[in-house]
């Protein structure tokens, strides 16, 4: 019992110090850039949220970085999401990486951009095995392949399904001819 009373003051502890350290948006990405000059193609900054663009290349070696290194630690992969910007915009498509640090308290996006005609983006399934869900739905719903992924298929729409349900040229009615009787 005193065990637990002593762990949860640590964790106490912990958040207090992770809260009185914020990492300034430009350190963070000063550091990654001092890792490797090429990780990072354009830092956003808006509403307190950082995001870095990757190249695409570069994905999965940034993520492993960013995982494991120390000072960086964000350790948990809490969403990938698909982004279709239409079809008249070039690059069309963006797939955002959302990260976590549970032992930092920091967040992080990291955001690749992929042409229409070439949708390949390295999986990170080998970094954050929840991956694996996060990519799959992003293939389903927008088309994107994850080179590398263990088992890409559907995943919320039937297997039969034609085309990518978030994509904005997808037809609202869908494909098959719609009919009122």
């Amino acid at each position: 019992m005193s065990q637990d009373i002593e762990r949860e003051k640590e964790i106490a502890a912990g958040r207090r110090a992770a809260a009185s350290y914020p990492v300034p948006p430009a350190d963070l990405t000063n550091a990654l850039r001092g890792e490797h000059e090429g990780w990072v193609t354009e830092v956003v900054e808006a509403f307190g949220e950082l995001t870095l663009v990757v190249p695409r290349e570069q994905i999965a070696t940034v993520s492993a970085h960013l995982k494991t290194a120390p000072g960086f630690e964000f350790d948990m992969l809490s969403d990938i999401a698909g982004a279709d910007r239409g079809p008249e915009e070039e690059p069309r498509f963006e797939v955002n990486y959302h990260l976590f640090s549970t032992k930092r308290f920091h967040r992080l996006r990291l955001k690749v951009l992929l042409n229409q005609e070439d949708t390949h983006v390295p999986t990170v399934t080998t970094v954050w095995r929840t991956a694996n869900w996060h990519e799959r739905e992003t293939f389903d719903m927008f088309g994107v392949i994850f080179d590398g992924h263990p088992d890409l298929r559907r995943i919320l729409l039937p297997d039969d399904w034609q085309g990518h349900a978030l994509r904005k040229d997808f037809p609202l009615r869908g494909y098959e001819p719609y009919s009122l009787t």
